[in-house]
């Protein structure tokens, strides 16, 4: 394994938790201040994830071009502006402008989830789950820095509430882009490798087990991103629980996704992938089954970890498969038809969420992502003989 690259990597990946935890956390309560239309509220957290999608693949090929280090440095950047232009927008009390610094954040989140391919690509074939869910790890630190962030940084600069969070988050992202320039050069980018042959994409994406794959990711982000995102206006704005209660229920949930890396990545090895990724979408299941119990904090505590939980199962578990799929020349490709359209789910679920939210409420907002999930279980049972799912490694992650 290429330790150096997993090290870089799992700290900028708990940069990046910190910073999305932050902005998620904030997006909504910050929205619902800055407009008088509360079903807007969660319109900042939804152009994040709009930018995400629209960004995927722009952000794979720059990258095929430049590099991952380089574009990995670029988007830190942008993460820093983003940041700096949200604490403006605090200063001006402009919705618009808070709006534009989270799409402006979006357009890094691209990049980061791209991580976990760097990490698949910096290690030997067969260690592919294990790197990835390495990586994800670094997620662990975002969920206990981005909420002392948030709840530190409320009253740092008199007058505009949580802008000094984020001019702390600006330091992070600069401190990101440097650990960036120690990347090494991963497998498909020394110079002399020999990538091989590129079958057309309509044949790569026609394979039954990345359409599956494709299909797990989608789940997985799109009930995560539903649900997670109206949890702050949920409770917070309708519920009136405190500021540290939210956090607390959000901090569960990023411990809930991150905490399982730990053994992820062995249990696919020793379970197989399409297990994994069933135990994984059961597990959404029951969050939003949890969700229906009641509105305690208690009990939005429990759907977020188990949603947190299923997320894991089912996305690192899908990133596994999707990379049995192609080869190394073929990898800029195929990623950038999953991006677009596991976070083109996303986007979608997260600009449902205040809607939702705001028009029918929670009870509502739970029962929506079960037929995906449903969908998704069905095809995971129909690929569990696939061909690919035999192979011990990928040829190029």
């Amino acid at each position: 394994m290429s330790w150096r690259n997993l090290s870089i990597l799992f700290c900028c990946q708990l940069i990046s938790a910190t910073g999305s935890i932050v902005v998620v956390t904030l997006g909504g309560i910050i929205g619902s201040t800055l407009t008088a239309h509360q079903a807007l509220a969660t319109l900042p957290v939804s152009m994040m994830v709009v930018a995400i999608a629209a960004t995927t693949i722009p952000a794979t090929v720059l990258m095929r071009r430049i590099g991952r280090k380089a574009g990995f440095m670029l988007a830190s950047l942008s993460a820093a502006v983003s940041v700096l232009l949200a604490a403006y927008a605090l200063q001006q009390e402009s919705f618009a402008w808070f709006t534009m610094s989270a799409a402006v954040f979006g357009i890094n989140m691209a990049f980061t989830q791209q991580y976990r391919y760097a990490a698949a690509e910096s290690v030997a074939p067969h260690f592919a789950g294990r790197a990835i869910s390495m990586v994800l790890l670094g997620a662990i630190g975002g969920a206990l820095v981005g909420p002392e962030l948030v709840a530190r940084g409320q009253t740092l600069i008199a007058g505009v509430p949580y802008a000094g969070t984020l001019v702390m988050l600006a330091l992070l992202y600069a401190i990101q882009c440097m650990l960036f320039v120690l990347l090494a050069p991963m497998r498909g980018e020394t110079p002399g490798s020999s990538l091989g042959p590129v079958r057309p994409l309509r044949t790569i994406v026609s394979q039954p087990l990345f359409i599956v794959a494709v299909l797990g990711g989608m789940a997985a982000y799109g009930v995560m991103t539903l649900l997670m995102t109206a949890t702050p206006l949920s409770m917070h704005v309708n519920d009136g629980f405190t500021l540290r209660d939210t956090a607390l229920v959000i901090r569960s949930h990023v411990l809930g996704m991150y905490l399982p890396s730990l053994v992820s990545g062995f249990l696919i090895e020793r379970l197989g992938t399409v297990r994994m990724m069933i135990a994984g979408a059961l597990g959404l299941v029951l969050a939003c089954l949890s969700g229906l119990q009641g509105h305690s904090v208690m009990h939005y505590g429990l759907s977020l970890v188990l949603l947190g939980v299923g997320w894991n199962f089912l996305y690192v578990g899908g990133t596994t498969m999707l990379t049995l799929t192609y080869s190394i020349a073929e990898r800029f490709r195929a990623q950038a038809v999953n991006e677009f359209c596991v976070f083109g789910t996303s986007a979608t679920a997260s600009l449902l969420a205040g809607t939702v939210i705001h028009l029918y409420g929670w009870y509502t907002l739970v029962l929506v992502p079960l037929p995906l999930l449903l969908v998704a279980i069905a095809g995971l049972v129909l690929v569990r003989h696939d061909p690919l799912i035999r192979r011990p490694a990928v040829q190029a992650a």
